[in-house]
């Protein structure tokens, strides 16, 4: 395998894609889609700029969902992208334009949460309802990392396997960001040797979305 050396402008090697939802100073909701997250334990790390609403939200407000679309909700998730909850617009986002009600721009549709203020959102198969426990920018003083401690996690019934605590990796796609560009999941490989979800328990053949 002969390699090269290349410098990507980014490095958004395949990450899913997370649809946050926090609460304005005026109480409403603001709703921003990110990929830069992953999970460790019971707290989920994300990655903000530092001029979204989001991030301003969250270092006032820490409460917060953390909402997992599937493939099929690429559209809506895309419609979100140029839009952004703050007023003026940051010079850091000049492609972007205010929108104050991103729920009904995406087409999306706010659920209420059982522990936080900020809704979550109804259409996403995985939700998380958090509260970020650490707000702190990032090495190079770049972005905001973000220390979510997750409270509550939503499942669809059809993706959790029945009588269990556990996500049926078999039946649940997450939206994945690969390079600005947006993927399913295809076949599955192989299981970890540490996964309680063997193919024995899983329901249903893998098939990408």
């Amino acid at each position: 395998m002969e390699h090269v050396t290349i410098t990507p402008s980014i490095l958004y090697v395949g990450t899913p894609v997370a649809l946050l939802v926090t609460e304005n100073p005026d109480g409403t909701a603001n709703l921003a889609p990110m990929s830069s997250a992953w999970a460790l334990g019971q707290v989920v790390v994300l990655g903000l700029g530092p001029e979204g609403q989001t991030a301003v939200n969250l270092a006032v407000r820490p409460e917060l969902t953390i909402n997992f679309p599937s493939p099929d909700l690429w559209p809506e998730v895309e419609r979100l992208a140029p839009l952004t909850g703050r007023d003026p617009v940051p010079s850091s986002k000049p492609r972007h334009r205010y929108e104050p009600d991103k729920f009904a721009a995406a087409g999306l549709t706010p659920a209420p949460s059982g522990r936080v203020r900020p809704p979550v959102v109804a259409e996403c198969p995985v939700r998380f309802e958090a509260t970020a426990a650490a707000v702190r920018p990032d090495a190079g003083g770049e972005f905001v990392v973000i220390e979510a401690r997750v409270l509550r996690v939503h499942a669809a019934t059809d993706v959790v396997v029945p009588g269990t605590q556990h996500v049926d990796p078999a039946r649940w796609s997450p939206l994945i960001y690969n390079f600005r560009h947006y993927f399913g999941l295809g076949d599955e490989l192989g299981h970890s040797f540490r996964s309680e979800t063997p193919r024995v328990w899983a329901s249903a053949p893998s098939k990408g979305l």
